[in-house]
């Protein structure tokens, strides 16, 4: 598989889980990690697939709707 396939088969289950759980807006990276069902080195990987993470004082977070 291409990153770019990889990538559109992510978006596609992100959508799904943010239709399901009621998290917060804003998450910690584990958060994250947990409202998306997978592992936090995962979800890392993720955020190199062009996930967006925003840092606020050094402080990195996740948004809800940015899956």
């Amino acid at each position: 598989m291409q990153q770019t396939e990889v990538k559109e088969m992510l978006e596609e289950v992100l959508k799904e889980i943010l239709k399901k759980a009621p998290f917060r807006e804003w998450m910690s990276l584990k958060e994250g990690a947990d409202y998306a069902n997978v592992c936090y080195n995962t979800f890392i990987k993720f955020r190199d697939c062009g996930l967006k993470i925003s840092e606020i004082n050094g402080v990195k977070k996740s948004f809800k709707n940015r899956y």
